[in-house]
């Protein structure tokens, strides 16, 4: 008995300096964690981590659904100038619309009078002319994808529907201004940007050489001043207007 109590008598002094170290590790490992929390890199590291990991897990779910697009499809046409629509030509959409626009003009009364500030951007033109039908956007250059009017002397001037239709689209864009769009069947559009005085409204039908506004300015084209800027798209991409129109 007597040695049964003298070796519990000495363990019990080992014991306790092992609850001790634990404690005095356990309120050293927290205060170490304090310390490193408190410094200022800690925590944006901790969500930039965790932001990547979002983004990586997100990145795998969709690449592992064949069904979802990874982009998303871009149906607006509002910033027209620069930017070229989408799609192709098929061979028989040209007969029918040849057809239908043989007889298209210059959407204003005497183009003699006005002058051609800016062209159609056409592959086929050479390196000069290609170079003068580029528009600036920001810093970056983009093909001019219709024909800018401009009267010499700064003054406003009709512009006129330069085919039958019907009005499609009315509506001021932050860019280029007030914008009309006619439609003239087969895929083929007519879109009219930079105006002023609108004369016409979305689901009216319009004969050729009928008033529909006024030329005026955009922000895209701000050094032009007053000037009309005239497109035609055909299945949503856009065309040069001369081969539509004889001079």
């Amino acid at each position: 008995m007597n040695d049964q109590n003298q070796n519990k008598q000495k363990q019990r002094p080992e014991e306790s300096p092992k609850n001790s170290l634990g404690g005095a590790s356990a309120a050293k490992s927290s205060s170490g964690l304090k310390k490193l929390f408190a410094k200022r890199w800690v925590s944006p590291a901790i969500f930039m981590a965790a932001a990547a990991i979002i983004v990586t897990l997100m990145w795998i779910y969709q690449g592992s659904d064949p069904a979802k697009p990874t982009t998303v499809p871009d149906n607006s046409t509002e910033v027209a100038k620069g930017e070229e629509g989408e799609g192709q030509i098929a061979p028989e959409d040209e007969v029918d619309v040849v057809a239908i626009a043989e007889d298209m003009k210059w959407p204003v009364a005497s183009k003699q009078e006005l002058q051609v500030e800016t062209k159609f951007y056409d592959e086929k033109a050479s390196e000069t002319e290609k170079e003068a039908a580029l528009v600036q956007v920001g810093t970056t250059y983009s093909p001019h994808t219709g024909i800018d009017f401009v009267d010499p002397s700064g003054q406003p001037f009709d512009v006129l529907a330069a085919l039958n239709g019907k009005v499609t689209r009315v509506e001021p864009h932050p860019l280029n201004g007030n914008v009309i769009e006619i439609s003239h069947g087969n895929g083929l559009v007519t879109v009219y940007q930079s105006l002023t005085d609108v004369q016409v409204e979305e689901g009216d039908e319009v004969s050729q050489g009928t008033v529909i506004a006024q030329a005026g300015r955009s922000d895209l084209e701000r050094e032009l001043g007053i000037h009309l800027h005239f497109e035609t798209r055909l299945n949503g991409k856009t065309v040069n207007p001369s081969q539509y129109i004889s001079e």
